[in-house]
């Protein structure tokens, strides 16, 4: 679990309501204090205080945050005042979109969320956008990226640690067959890792580097510049690896010539309270600089500040 620096002693939800009316208030807006309070509140709390805010004003908090601040800074707030779900279904919609659409965000929140939580966010869609996230992947994606992208988003795998290593080599056998014959797309391939848990998934992957001497990513390899290969990978990473997947995005939307900003912010608002730290520790391994450098590095002002607080290492 990242640390996410709550304060010992934290105001009730009433006086976090009334700091954050008073940082709206006026000419200028108090983005310390909306940092202050919101990046140092867990699920629960921040989720108890838009309950309140709307309560004690009838306005919404969300639309509030939306028309006071701007940029980046705002998507980062946002996003992380969501609840999980309602912040999963929103970038999940907005991966549909024809000026926003990401066969990658899409596969990344399939592949990396848990069964139940996956779920969650599939009813969260419901709510929201009146149809389901089904229909509108498989609506907004095509060929090989939808045969693979409905199934995923519609999984919901077994969460149990329990193998079956007589399975786990058999498949193994399976995938490699298919990959030696180039069928990249095959059922054979979607079946076992749109439904297999990914306790069994790794069993496979271990077996495969067993049996055939290459991590099946590697032999994934055969084209550099294929895009469904690419994102065929990832895939795989996410299920069973996530770190190491969440570490090379991170690293991309970093060293890139200019910051891939909805990356970052992503990628921080939906790990800080999962994995974050052990994305920062796959980063350090990987680039040896803390992530937290690097992020300080590549930003700056309230952006900056929202991020490292996220991450907790400010003060503020």
């Amino acid at each position: 679990m990242a640390t996410l620096k709550v304060p010992s002693t934290v105001p009730s939800p009433s006086e976090d309501c009334e700091q954050l009316q008073k940082a709206f208030a006026g000419w200028g807006t108090n983005e310390a204090l909306i940092i202050e309070i919101l990046a140092h509140r867990n699920g629960d709390q921040r989720k108890k205080i838009r309950e309140t805010y709307f309560e004690t004003y009838g306005e919404d908090l969300l639309k509030d945050l939306d028309s006071e601040l701007s940029s980046d800074f705002q998507r980062a707030v946002l996003l992380w005042t969501l609840e999980p779900a309602e912040r999963d279904a929103y970038l999940a919609n907005e991966a549909t979109k024809k000026l926003t659409a990401s066969n990658w965000v899409l596969m990344e929140i399939a592949c990396t969320r848990s069964s139940s939580q996956l779920l969650d966010v599939r009813k969260a869609y419901h709510v929201k956008y009146k149809k389901s996230i089904e229909e509108d992947v498989a609506h907004h994606t095509s060929g090989d990226f939808r045969k693979l992208l409905v199934p995923l988003v519609s999984a919901f795998r077994y969460e149990g640690d329990e193998v079956n290593m007589t399975l786990a080599k058999s498949e193994a056998k399976i995938v490699h067959q298919k990959i030696c014959d180039k069928a990249y797309t095959d059922d054979e391939i979607i079946r076992i890792l749109t439904t297999r848990s990914k306790a069994q998934l790794n069993a496979t992957c271990n077996q495969y580097n067993n049996q055939f001497g290459n991590a099946i990513t590697k032999d994934l390899k055969a084209n550099p510049e294929d895009e469904f290969l690419k994102f065929l990978r990832s895939t795989i990473k996410c299920l069973t690896v996530p770190e190491k997947y969440y570490e090379k995005l991170l690293r991309l939307a970093i060293n890139k010539l200019g910051t891939d900003e909805l990356a970052l912010t992503r990628v921080v608002t939906t790990r800080a309270e999962v994995d974050l730290q052990r994305i920062a520790e796959e980063y350090q391994r990987r680039n040896s600089v803390p992530l937290d450098r690097a992020i300080a590095g590549d930003t700056s002002g309230d952006y900056e500040k929202m991020l490292l607080a996220l991450m907790g290492h400010c003060d503020a």
